[in-house]
């Protein structure tokens, strides 16, 4: 059976320690494939440095071009509107069927509030998380604190057994250092991709 992990996020931009965890992933778990899904409206982000979801699916795209193991999809800027995690996650499912194990890539610090999402339970029946360690969270008292403790022994048991906790080696990167840097017209390069480097200097974003 194939495996395939989702990788959602505004990606603003796209940077080197995105790719480097997605292979990191890949390799470890032995998967077929990451599918990138730029969201087209965040539901839980300041969305007042965030360019227009066409850029950020574009500077996805040429960042992972080079790697025939990647994929950009661009089912929730096509789909409008806020991006939910249940919709995406609904629609591969329906994509692949039964034939491809489906992966979801977490950041630790969304460990907190996953117990919240819309259809936590129905997304548990489709896909198994997987969660990157971010600095200054233990995953472990964040299953004793939100998990053990919840009123809903149920939905957390099922997600104490389909989570997946990947220590990865961290980039000090950040989307956010680096539309600051470019605010600062400090150099970016070595931050991200040469190509989204370009493209960003050529489209004058983050200024």
């Amino acid at each position: 059976m194939k495996s395939v992990a989702i990788f959602g996020g505004t990606f603003n931009p796209i940077h080197f320690g995105h790719l480097s965890i997605a292979e990191e992933i890949r390799t470890k778990f032995n998967l077929d494939k990451i599918i990138f899904v730029p969201t087209n409206q965040p539901p839980h982000k300041d969305q007042s440095d965030l360019v227009s979801a066409r850029q950020r699916w574009l500077m996805t795209h040429l960042a992972t071009v080079s790697n025939p193991c990647f994929e950009v999809s661009t089912f929730e800027i096509d789909n409008g509107g806020k991006s939910y995690s249940i919709d995406t996650i609904k629609h591969f499912h329906k994509h692949f069927g039964d034939k491809v194990k489906l992966h979801f890539i977490i950041g630790a610090d969304m460990l907190v509030e996953i117990a919240s999402w819309k259809n936590i339970g129905e997304i548990l029946k489709l896909c198994r998380f997987i969660v990157v360690s971010r600095p200054g969270y233990d995953v472990q008292k964040i299953f004793d604190q939100y998990f053990l403790a919840s009123k809903n022994m149920t939905i957390a048991s099922e997600l104490i057994g389909n989570i997946l906790v990947e220590d990865v080696a961290m980039f000090d990167i950040s989307s956010t250092t680096i539309r600051q840097k470019i605010k600062e017209w400090k150099s970016i390069k070595y931050l991200v991709p040469e190509p989204v480097e370009q493209f960003i200097h050529n489209q004058q974003l983050y200024l």
